[in-house]
């Protein structure tokens, strides 16, 4: 069956390993869902053989576990511990590589003449897609593109695939995030288990996953499957007990002085945790390093976290010595003065900082906690 763009269909997980193979057999790796180390994470995939099959999670604050599912599904489990970020906007990237010429340098290499391979992205959930359409807005600025992220990103094939539960910690639906997919995708995956059939309902979103649908083996899906798909988001959306709340912007705002960042303080770590677990977080240091001889020096890349006292350290010192202006940083620039840089939040209610933080610190509570302080003003 040649599928179209928009089409329904139906195939079964033998063809989801078929996938895989065709995507490799075009020199596409595929990078989704493995487990190592009692967490999912994002790797080169060679098959279904190696993923989660009859895996599901269970997440609070401070708090990550993988358990045995009740039905076998191959995406039970909600998220990998690390978003997609690390596979578009490595930790650890070399900017340019030179060596002396006379009484300078010249250039061997820069970030702008990598010749990135191309990806295939299997499995990425509803608010992953949108963080990675936050760090598409991010290093897509005209005059600030990032050379190396937009060679990676122009070369993905998304794989999306719908949630049918949530987690202690998801809070997409509040912070506009998921749990249905809406567009960016390939191919779009719902996966089906029930009175012992097991497949997955595919949408093509794009001539790329069109294609790839019409080298399956597909039947058009039922009504019932249909209705069967279109309620698993519906359901993920249900049984999320935490929201972000809409005000959060303003709120933050008029909470710069609040005494309440103290008690945050009290709390925190300043380990950075949510920051390297943040599908959308980018900030970064840079290290020159040199051989032996002075002949070759080398540049690079490193994430970093605004919770490290050396970041704001500028002539004089580091602006942000207290951990509460750290932690008063990062929250206000994710929640409130991303709106004004980016023209949409920096948060997509993936809940990886609430599960990774290890002391169990709430953004959504601790919004709450702001307004209760002094951060509303009074009209609701």
């Amino acid at each position: 069956m040649r599928a179209s763009i928009g089409d329904k269909v139906i195939f079964t997980h033998a063809e989801l390993d078929r996938l895989i193979a065709l995507l490799w057999g075009d020199g596409i790796p595929v990078v989704g869902p493995k487990v190592a180390d009692g967490a999912v994470v994002y790797e080169p995939l060679g098959g279904i053989g190696e993923m989660p099959w009859g895996w599901s999670d269970e997440s609070g604050p401070g708090h990550y576990r993988l358990v045995a599912g009740e039905d076998g599904a191959l995406f039970g489990y909600s998220l990998g511990a690390q978003g997609w970020k690390r596979h578009l906007y490595p930790p650890r990237q070399n900017l340019f590589r030179a060596e002396r010429a006379g009484r300078g340098f010249r250039i061997l290499r820069s970030v702008g003449d990598d010749a990135s391979p191309p990806m295939a992205f299997l499995g990425v959930r509803a608010c992953e897609l949108t963080a990675i359409g936050v760090l598409d807005r991010v290093f897509s600025q005209e005059g600030f593109e990032e050379p190396g992220y937009r060679s990676r990103r122009g070369k993905v094939i998304i794989i999306a695939v719908e949630c049918a539960r949530a987690v202690g910690t998801c809070f997409c639906a509040s912070a506009g995030g998921g749990p249905a997919v809406d567009g960016r995708f390939d191919i779009k995956l719902n996966e089906i288990v029930e009175d012992g059939g097991h497949v997955f309902l595919a949408v093509a979103g794009s001539d790329t996953g069109a294609a790839l649908l019409s080298r399956l083996s597909v039947v058009p899906a039922s009504d019932a499957q249909i209705i069967i798909a279109a309620a698993q988001p519906v359901e993920a959306a249900r049984q999320q007990s935490r929201r972000m709340d809409a005000e959060a912007p303003g709120i933050l705002e008029r909470s710069l002085e609040s005494p309440h960042w103290d008690d945050v303080a009290g709390r925190c770590l300043t380990c950075g945790n949510c920051t390297m677990v943040c599908p959308t977080c980018f900030c970064t240091t840079v290290e020159d390093v040199t051989d032996l001889s002075g002949n070759h020096a080398e540049r690079w890349r490193l994430w970093d976290s605004c919770f490290t006292i050396d970041y704001s350290h500028i002539a004089g010192g580091a602006l942000r010595q207290k951990a509460s202006s750290r932690y008063r940083q990062w929250l206000t620039h994710k929640l409130s003065t991303w709106h004004r840089q980016f023209g949409m939040s920096g948060c997509v209610g993936c809940g990886r900082c609430i599960a990774w933080c290890p002391v169990g610190i709430d953004i959504t509570r601790e919004i709450e906690s702001l307004r209760k302080a002094g951060g509303s003003d009074g009209t609701d």
